[in-house]
Order: structure tokens, then C-alpha cells, then sequence
């Protein structure tokens, strides 16, 4: 029998945007959005938004893999219960494994819809408050030591507070770039840098961060290759600068993995990776448990999916960091709602019941789509 919360219709959107600049890391160079959007209505009316951002060589996954996987999804789930979201999100792990992204969009537009019932903000909605001011880093991408320090003088001119920077090749190469960055920022303002797994073995990697020490580094994530998870401790027991570990956590198993292995010093969360809000949940909570700082990031989503790992950064303190910031690197904004980037790029959550954030008509009426 259908009630309020029955699921009556779902919808799927590609979202292409170009870049203003290519973003460029050690996996390799990123030129355009492509994104899959999930549009999730129930029978009173309620829309749920939802967005991933798949990366193939991160999670395995394409913007034409999600388009088709989400599909199975949303046969299964229309008449469902939007409202109850573990089983739901059970459903969807029954149907096919892994699939991470694309089971993230509609993670978190169940959420959405399950917040707007409740009258919630999704961060109240998750047991989070509003008790600590989030700011966003803005991220260096590769290149030569030359244009990297351009970049992060702008960046630092423009207001950021901390400043990310891609690494992930030679130890000198790498080193010339922090070194020129820090020539031109100075050395008070936080830098973190990211290798991508880039740094080959646990040996070359802890030569390069003791090379990167001198310079202030905040922290430093995935030094060496996912599957060499087994020699983070090693490298974690004696670098100078504290381990993230970003590419080797992705849902709550990893996480535990890493936590009982002592592998590193903090955690970096991406819905994309964890599979959704549910998964990202249980990740704080193992993280918090032990009294692990994490972060909250994404891959390259709009303000939309940036919105909800900005709700989730509001519900542990020990959510320390944030790295909200790609829909900055957009050369259009679909979103109408959602996060707004403040004073020193201090990032405001909205207040109204749900995600806050929804896709402007327009964007979706250009989009490939499919309905169920």
C-alpha cells in the first residue's frame, strides 16, 4: 500500500561541465565535469537530490558505468519506502558489489528526502550542530615549480586559509615545488599536500617526507600505492609529517582495517568513496572512537554533492579538515541553494529541511537522462 514516503518516480541526469583549467594529478589530468545526478520523488511530493562523481581510476567507475548501474537501482527502489534508508541501502549492496559512487548519489538523495520529513537540516538531521566554523582548502594542482607557486600566491591573495597542493613524483621535483610555493606564500600559512599514491614504495616515500619536513606540511595523503596499505605503519611510525589515508579508506571495512593496523594518523572521507552518507557515518564513528582527525573531501562534484560532505563535516568534532573545493574550478554553476563560500572561504550550510541544494532546471532539461 503506498503512503506518503513511497517512492513514485526516480530520476537519472549526466552532468558535463567543463573546467575553467585542467586539474591535474599523479593518476592523471581531469579537463570536465562528469557527473551523474539523482533525482529521487516520493508520493507527497518530496524530491530527493543526489550526485556522484565517479573517477576510474579511484573507484572503479564512469559516468557511463553509473548511468547504467544506477538504473538496477532505480527499477529496485521505485515503490520502496524512501524512509527506510538501511534497507534500502542493503538493497542496493544485494544488487551488485562495490559500485561506491554511483550507490553514494542515491545514498544522499534518500537522505535528502528522509531529512525533509523529518524538518531537518541534513547535518540535524545526521545528530550533527552547527558548532564550528568549516573552511575549505583550494587545491594546487601539477605542474612546474614556476606555475604552482603562481597558483598558490593567488589563491593565498584571494583569501584562502590553507592551501592543498598535488604531488606524487620525484623526490626533487616535488620538493622544488613545495620549496617554490613556500618561497612564494611564506611559511605561516598551512600547506597539505597530496601525493595520490604517487610515491611508489614505503622506502622512497619516507625519504621524500623527510625532504618535504623543513617546509611546514600539514599533512600528507596517500604516499604510496593503495594496495600497499600493509607498509603504511612503517611509514607512518617515523615520518615527520602526520599520514592521511585517503585512496586505501574507502568504506567502513578499510577504515577498520586501518585503525586496527595503527596505519596512519587521520582518515580522508569522500561519500564517492564510502559509498554514501550511511557508510560515511559508521567511518566517523570508528575514526572518532579511536581519536583520529579526518577530513571530508569529494572527487569533483558541484556545490550539490559538496553539500552533503559539508553536512556530514558538522557531526563529529574530530572532523578537523575540509577540501570542498572543485565547484570552484567550474566553468558554470548548476546549483541553486546548497553551500555558499563566505569570508576567507569559510563555507555557510543551509538550514532548510534536507540537503538544501537542488539542480537548476535548466541544466537538467540539456541533460542525457532516463526515468523510472
Amino acid at each position: 500500500m503506498q503512503n506518503g514516503s513511497t517512492i513514485t518516480s526516480i530520476e537519472l541526469y549526466k552532468l558535463f561541465i567543463p573546467l575553467k583549467e585542467p586539474f591535474v594529478i599523479s593518476l592523471g589530468p581531469i579537463n570536465s565535469v562528469q557527473n551523474v545526478l539523482v533525482l529521487i520523488r516520493t508520493a507527497d511530493g518530496c524530491a530527493g537530490y543526489g550526485e556522484c562523481s565517479p573517477y576510474m581510476s579511484i573507484n572503479g567507475e564512469s559516468v557511463d558505468t553509473c548511468f547504467i548501474v544506477g538504473q538496477y537501482f532505480a527499477k529496485a527502489l521505485k515503490g520502496q519506502n524512501a524512509l527506510d534508508l538501511v534497507a534500502n541501502i542493503h538493497l542496493m549492496d544485494k544488487i551488485i558489489w562495490g559500485n561506491s559512487s554511483i550507490k553514494s548519489a542515491f545514498d544522499m538523495a534518500l537522505h535528502d528526502v528522509a531529512a525533509q520529513h523529518a524538518g531537518q537540516p541534513l547535518y540535524q538531521f545526521l545528530g550533527g550542530e552547527k558548532n564550528k566554523t568549516l573552511y575549505t582548502d583550494m587545491t594546487v594542482s601539477i605542474g612546474s615549480p614556476e606555475k604552482m607557486q603562481a597558483d598558490a600566491v593567488r589563491f593565498q591573495q584571494q583569501g584562502f586559509t590553507v592551501i592543498k597542493v598535488k604531488l606524487g613524483e620525484s623526490l626533487e621535483l616535488d620538493v622544488a615545488r613545495i620549496k617554490a610555493i613556500r618561497e612564494g606564500v611564506g611559511m605561516q600559512i598551512p600547506i597539505r599536500v597530496d601525493a595520490n599514491q604517487g610515491w611508489g614504495n614505503a622506502d622512497n616515500a619516507v625519504q621524500i617526507l623527510h625532504a618535504l619536513a623543513p617546509y611546514n606540511i600539514q599533512h600528507a595523503e596517500e604516499p604510496i600505492a593503495r594496495w600497499k596499505f600493509m607498509d603504511l605503519p612503517k611509514i607512518s611510525e617515523v615520518s615527520p609529517i602526520p599520514i592521511m589515508a585517503d585512496e586505501s579508506c574507502c568504506e567502513p571495512h578499510d577504515a577498520e582495517r586501518l585503525i586496527a593496523m595503527d596505519a596512519c594518523h587521520m582518515l580522508n572521507i569522500k561519500l564517492g568513496k564510502a559509498g554514501g552518507l550511511y557508510k560515511a557515518m559508521q567511518i566517523v564513528e570508528l575514526a572518532a572512537k579511536a581519536q583520529l582527525p579526518m577530513q571530508i573531501g569529494g572527487f569533483m562534484e558541484s556545490r550539490l554533492g559538496m553539500t552533503a560532505g559539508a553536512h556530514l563535516a558538522l557531526t563529529n568534532d574530530y572532523i578537523l579538515h575540509c577540501d570542498f573545493d572543485t565547484p570552484l574550478m567550474f566553468t558554470e554553476d548548476p546549483v541553486i541553494g546548497g553551500i555558499a563560500y563566505e569570508e576567507q572561504y569559510s563555507v555557510s550550510v543551509p538550514d532548510a529541511p534536507g540537503l538544501g541544494a537542488v539542480i537548476d532546471e535548466s541544466f537538467l532539461r540539456k541533460a542525457e537522462k532516463a526515468v523510472f
